[in-house]
C-alpha cells in the first residue's frame, strides 16, 4: 500500500472504448487502486508517454505505471503489438511495470497468445471488477 492507502502509486488503462474507460476508471477510484491512473485511448499514446519517461531518468519512479490494464481489440495498435514495442524499451526499465490484459474475447489464443509475455500478470474480462483489483 502506498501512504495515502492506495494499492499503487499510478497505473495505466490502455483501451479504445471511452464506455468501459469510464467503468474501470471509476471502478479503480472506489477501491482505492491508484492514486493516479493514466487513461489513453490509443497504444501509440501511451507507448509515448513510456519513451518518455525512459528517456527523463530524473522524473520519480512515482509517475511510472506500475500496472497496465490493456485492451487486446484496439484498432491501428491492438494490445499484442503494444506488448511487442514495449519489450523495446530497456529491461531495467520494465522490471516494476506488471500487465493485465482486458478483454470481450472468448477466443482461447488469446489467452494463450498472452502467456507469451513475461509482463502479463492477469488475462481478465471487461469491464475490471472489485475481485480482479484486489488479486492484483
Amino acid at each position: 500500500m502506498t501512504s495515502k492507502g492506495y494499492k499503487f502509486n499510478c497505473v495505466m488503462l490502455i483501451d479504445d472504448n471511452e464506455l468501459d474507460n469510464f467503468i474501470n476508471t471509476n471502478m479503480m477510484q472506489s477501491c482505492n487502486f491508484a492514486e493516479n491512473i493514466y487513461v489513453h485511448t490509443g497504444g501509440k499514446s501511451a507507448l509515448e508517454l513510456l519513451h518518455n519517461f525512459n528517456r527523463n531518468p530524473k522524473l520519480p519512479s512515482v509517475f511510472l505505471p506500475q500496472v497496465i490494464l490493456l485492451d487486446i481489440n484496439m484498432p491501428l495498435m491492438d494490445g499484442f503489438q503494444f506488448l511487442d514495442e514495449l519489450n523495446r524499451l530497456p529491461k531495467d526499465f520494465l522490471k516494476d511495470i506488471k500487465i493485465v490484459m482486458l478483454t470481450t474475447s472468448t477466443n482461447p489464443q488469446d489467452l494463450e497468445r498472452a502467456k507469451d509475455y513475461d509482463m502479463v500478470i492477469k488475462f481478465t474480462n471487461k469491464p475490471i471488477s472489485e475481485k480482479v483489483l484486489t488479486s492484483i
